[in-house]
């Protein structure tokens, strides 16, 4: 069996990146406050406090909200160094960004295009509705949840209603300062 972070064993004996769901939630479930703000996650999280999980992401796969909330941001604030970075949107901006490839397809296209850049390691999803879109069709192997010590009160939920019933498997629990890092394996 493959380890935990870098993805799963094929039959062929090769390692297969896993379809992740990472979200920061606080602490009554919203990804993102009203108005779609996000800065407050960043006063308790950053990348160097679970650098496995960027050590075992090959790319990354978006929504155009996410996107474009996250083109709001500072540098700092959306730095990563995870790999190839994909959105898909229905509308593609009218300016390309050399950062990102924009993909007009699918769920399943697209995840199978971002996985296959990802190299064998993890595809890392953001944002709710891609989130909800892969787990409808069956994409997703872990869901890891960053739990924010704030309560919010209203803003982006971290699932959209109208998901329907997911179940998870918890596996691993790990707290760094205030920020609990929860996965879960998504049973099939």
């Amino acid at each position: 069996m493959g380890d935990a972070n870098t993805g799963a064993e094929t039959e062929s004996g090769t390692s297969a990146g896993k379809v992740v769901v990472n979200r920061a939630m606080s602490l009554d479930g919203f990804i993102a406050g009203p108005g779609h703000t996000m800065d407050w996650m960043f006063e308790h999280l950053s990348d160097a406090m679970f650098p496995e999980v960027m050590e075992a992401t090959g790319a990354m796969l978006v929504g155009r909200g996410t996107y474009d909330v996250a083109k709001g941001m500072s540098a700092e604030e959306t730095s990563y160094e995870g790999g190839p970075q994909f959105v898909l949107t229905h509308r593609p901006p009218a300016e390309p960004d050399p950062n990102v490839t924009f993909l007009t397809c699918g769920i399943e296209e697209a995840v199978a295009t971002a996985r296959k850049a990802a190299g064998g390691k993890n595809l890392e999803i953001l944002g709710a509705d891609i989130a909800a879109q892969c787990l409808q069709a069956g994409l997703v192997d872990e869901m890891l949840v960053y739990v924010v010590p704030v309560l919010l009160g209203d803003g982006v939920r971290i699932t959209p209603s109208g998901l329907g019933r997911v179940d998870l498997e918890p596996f691993s629990t790990v707290t760094s300062g205030a920020v609990t890092m929860m996965r879960f394996r998504v049973r099939k």
